[in-house]
């Protein structure tokens, strides 16, 4: 293995793990690379009594001074570029572009944080004559946050920055798919100078996320995953009386106008269904095409044969998520749409055990088909027709989720009729992958996200604190009022 065992990373130091590991996988070449710890219960209370215990330190440190650790950690993080993104690619099987600009999403996520003394500066007001009332963001104590495996440095660090700047203490569960990251992440942050303790990495499977949700010292609880399990961590997490932000699966719709720009039409719709080879929650799955637009169809494939496996386009995380992504293409096959572009039993030369999809395009999919509905998870667009944009918006609207939605036209009417009525918590607009930069946040809305509040920018401010109001008066010969 290219990589020794795994550790866990509590009380500021890697901690040996006498229990179940797992072989981790490069998807690239189905080689093997490292092996994670499956920790239990006991391994997260190990860390939560250690977060705990920095907490009341870390808590009361002033967010100035807190903000400097992240200014550091910020810099670490663009120092150490090449080896972050190369171990993103390693363990996830990403291009090495799409690694870079992971990375660089972290970077600007940090950048905010290290905004949030001016943000959270809070509010003083005299509400009558010698009487104060102010308003502050306090921490909640210890939260924790669970990742995927398809973004190893982003998502981790769409929580770390925001919840420790404001003062929490942190057990962060990485995907076991990808842990490597999460371990070079808490080094990085020991060396900015965070605290021993504030800031706990615990690897491992279900036991850990259930364990998450049931311990009575954790306050607040993200996820970010599919659905499923979205759905399920939110309900046990909620049910102790925790906080929960949970994000889902997707399944975002492009609606396609026969007006819209040819070039930058077919450019986007290819990039963003075959982007990080399908595998983010922001990807384009399902094309509405309105009416004729045999043109920008035609150009849109000759934009996916440009996609090469092993060149331009990553593998997919698994063998298992191959094969269901095949699966997939072949059901719809099946019942009667049109692949016009197959990327299924794709080989790399040189990497003939590597989990390669190929670009895939469908047309002629009936909504009510499966691959319509569920979430694919791969470089698959499925092209579903329609002859009016109200039919299109109903197909949109139809769907369980909810995280994206974007039409291309050069109509500023049509589209804004249907960014006001689309279902989804964000819209783009002749943009194939419509994620908020900082500090709007980024959230979707229906069964693409459980819970209030959003995972970053200032919405994320609410999840990770709670509100104290203070009334003070200091005068007491001042006129009383029903105010004092």
């Amino acid at each position: 293995m290219k990589y020794s065992a795994l550790k866990n990373f509590i009380g500021g130091e890697f901690v040996s793990y006498d229990g179940e590991f797992l072989d981790v996988q490069c998807p690239l070449d189905g080689s093997t690379i490292s092996s994670v710890p499956i920790s239990n219960a006991e391994t997260i209370n190990q860390a939560v009594l250690a977060a705990k215990k920095t907490f009341p330190i870390w808590s009361s440190t002033p967010i100035k001074e807190r903000a400097t650790v992240f200014y550091r950690y910020r810099n670490l993080l663009e120092k150490n570029m090449t080896e972050l993104s190369e171990l993103v690619q390693e363990e996830n099987g990403k291009t090495i572009s799409e690694s870079i600009a992971e990375v660089e999403k972290s970077i600007e996520v940090t950048e905010f944080a290290c905004s949030l003394p001016q943000i959270t500066a809070g509010e003083v007001l005299e509400v009558s004559k010698g009487v104060e009332c102010r308003i502050e963001n306090s921490p909640l104590g210890v939260v924790a946050s669970i990742t995927p495996f398809n973004f190893p440095n982003m998502v981790p660090n769409w929580t770390i920055p925001n919840a420790l700047m404001l003062g929490n203490c942190m057990i962060l569960k990485p995907s076991e798919l990808v842990p490597i990251s999460a371990n070079r992440i808490a080094e990085l942050l020991k060396e900015a100078g965070l605290p021993d303790g504030v800031f706990n990495v615990v690897h491992g499977g279900k036991e850990a996320v259930e364990a998450i949700c049931d311990h009575p010292g954790i306050h607040a609880v993200s996820f970010v995953g599919s659905t499923k399990v979205a759905k399920l961590v939110y309900a046990r997490a909620t049910s102790k009386f925790k906080r929960a932000l949970t994000l889902g699966g997707a399944k975002n719709h492009l609606i396609v106008l026969p007006d819209a720009n040819v070039g930058m039409t077919a450019s986007n719709v290819a990039a963003s269904m075959s982007g990080c080879a399908g595998q983010r929650c922001m990807a384009a799955s399902a094309m509405v095409a309105v009416g004729e637009v045999e043109h920008i169809i035609q150009e849109l494939v000759n934009e996916a044969k440009k996609i090469i496996p092993g060149k331009n386009l990553g593998s997919v995380i698994s063998e298992q998520a191959k094969d269901r992504i095949e699966n997939y293409i072949t059901e719809a096959e099946r019942d009667g749409a049109k692949i016009l572009l197959d990327g299924r039993n794709y080989k790399v030369q040189g990497k003939e055990n590597g989990f390669y999809v190929g670009p895939t395009v469908i047309d002629y999919v009936k909504p009510e088909m499966k691959i319509a509905k569920e979430e694919v998870f791969g470089p698959v667009l499925s092209i579903i027709r329609t002859d009016n944009v109200d039919n299109a918006l109903s197909i949109q609207q139809s769907s369980f989720y909810g995280n994206a939605a974007s039409v291309f036209t050069q109509s500023g009417g049509l589209a804004k009729y249907i960014a006001e009525r689309a279902s989804a918590g964000m819209i783009g607009v002749n943009i194939g992958v419509p994620v908020p930069r900082e500090p709007f946040s980024f959230g979707g809305w229906n069964e693409s996200k459980f819970g209030a509040c959003d995972i970053t920018g200032k919405s994320s401010i609410e999840f990770w604190t709670k509100l104290k109001k203070t009334t003070v008066k200091w005068n007491p010969e001042a006129k009383t009022n029903w105010m004092s």
